[in-house]
């Protein structure tokens, strides 16, 4: 039989140092064990939280990123912002009516100032931003199937609510769409769709105004040219699709101003120059004109008195080849000369006829 060690059931008694015994402070231990190893799982899915934001916090104090945050690249970005809005904001400014009347006295619209000063380039920044989405919407339309697009988004989010309504319905007893629907839904203010309205009015007069000042030439050049553009779209139409033709539009309509902007003088001076050959030419066709209508009124001249001349000899030689009429006087007929006698006459009577025909009458028994 095994020997026992009398002090083997000595920890059983013994007290801890809170005055309980050893069998207690275990029991303490496996009571206070879950809560460790929840805090434990708490700290290790912190950990993850707070190394990703010490890695962020790293990579945004570190000194490559502090230079490109503030270095010339950033500046140069911050810069060009600020100056994009404030000639955005300048171009706003413009929409305002000029103060020359057109020819007939008419006020212009605020839109004539609007677009001449975005396409004459004033605001170089705003004209390019306008330049560019002009000629990203042309390719967006020509290349992406944008109205396919808006209707596919369209059944999409609606059958997306329609099914989610109908599964919240019968699953939680109420739907899940009109648990979003606001109090009150969104209605424009009368004073912006007055101000919208007013707006489009402007716009749509400005084309009626301008179309108009083209057609009666209050501005020769404009008319020419837009002789020119249609002229050349005319032929270019029958080969040049739609979309192409709209770009080609835009390109010549923003870039045709900035040429002129940029090489001013040079063009000027080209244009002088042409202005007087075209002058010098027109002044020499013009004395050839002179001279060659001179000639001809001369020769007309010349030609009008020889057949005069010639019409002249014809009529009095006409008149010496017809005889001259005589003229004779009828002699007044005489008394010796007449033939007509007094026994040509009846003798006249010596009574009255009347007379015997009374008396017969008489004689006649009543």
């Amino acid at each position: 039989m095994a020997d026992v060690d009398p002090g083997a059931a000595a920890p059983e008694q013994t007290s801890n140092a809170n005055g309980g015994t050893y069998v207690d402070s275990i029991k303490n231990s496996k009571q206070r064990e879950p809560f460790s190893r929840s805090s434990s799982i708490i700290s290790l899915s912190d950990k993850p939280l707070s190394d990703s934001s010490a890695a962020m916090n790293t990579i945004a104090n570190h000194p490559v990123t502090q230079s490109v945050r503030n270095g010339p690249v950033a500046e140069s970005v911050k810069n060009q912002t600020a100056k994009a809005g404030n000639d955005i904001s300048g171009l706003s400014s413009k929409r305002a009516p000029p103060d020359q009347p057109a020819v007939t006295g008419q006020p212009l619209t605020h839109y004539h100032s609007f677009f001449y000063s975005l396409l004459s380039w004033e605001h170089p920044r705003a004209t390019g931003i306008s330049f560019a989405s002009t000629v990203l919407f042309i390719f967006a339309a020509r290349y992406m199937p944008v109205l396919r697009w808006i209707f596919k988004a369209t059944f999409t989010v609606l059958g997306c609510t329609a099914a989610a309504e109908v599964a919240g319905k019968y699953l939680a007893g109420h739907g899940l769409a009109s648990s979003f629907r606001p109090r009150r839904y969104y209605t424009i203010p009368r004073e912006t769709l007055d101000a919208t309205m007013d707006d489009l009015e402007q716009l749509v007069n400005f084309f009626v105004i301008e179309s108009q000042r083209i057609l009666f030439a209050e501005n020769i050049p404009k008319t020419v040219a837009t002789f020119m553009a249609a002229l050349v779209s005319y032929y270019l139409v029958k080969f040049v699709p739609l979309w192409g033709l709209t770009l080609l539009t835009a390109c010549v309509v923003y870039l045709a101003p900035l040429i002129y902007i940029t090489n001013q003088e040079l063009i000027d001076e080209h244009v002088a120059k042409a202005t007087d050959i075209v002058n010098s030419q027109a002044n020499q066709v013009k004395s050839l004109a002179g001279q060659h209508t001179s000639r001809a009124t001369e020769t007309m001249k010349q030609y009008a008195g020889d057949y005069g001349a010639k019409a002249q000899e014809y009529i009095g030689t006409a008149r010496q080849r017809m005889p001259s009429p005589t003229l004779t006087k009828a002699k007044p007929a005489t008394s010796s000369t007449s033939t007509v006698k007094d026994t040509d006459f009846p003798a006249a009577p010596q009574q009255d006829p009347m007379a015997e025909v009374r008396k017969e009458a008489e004689a006649i028994p009543s």
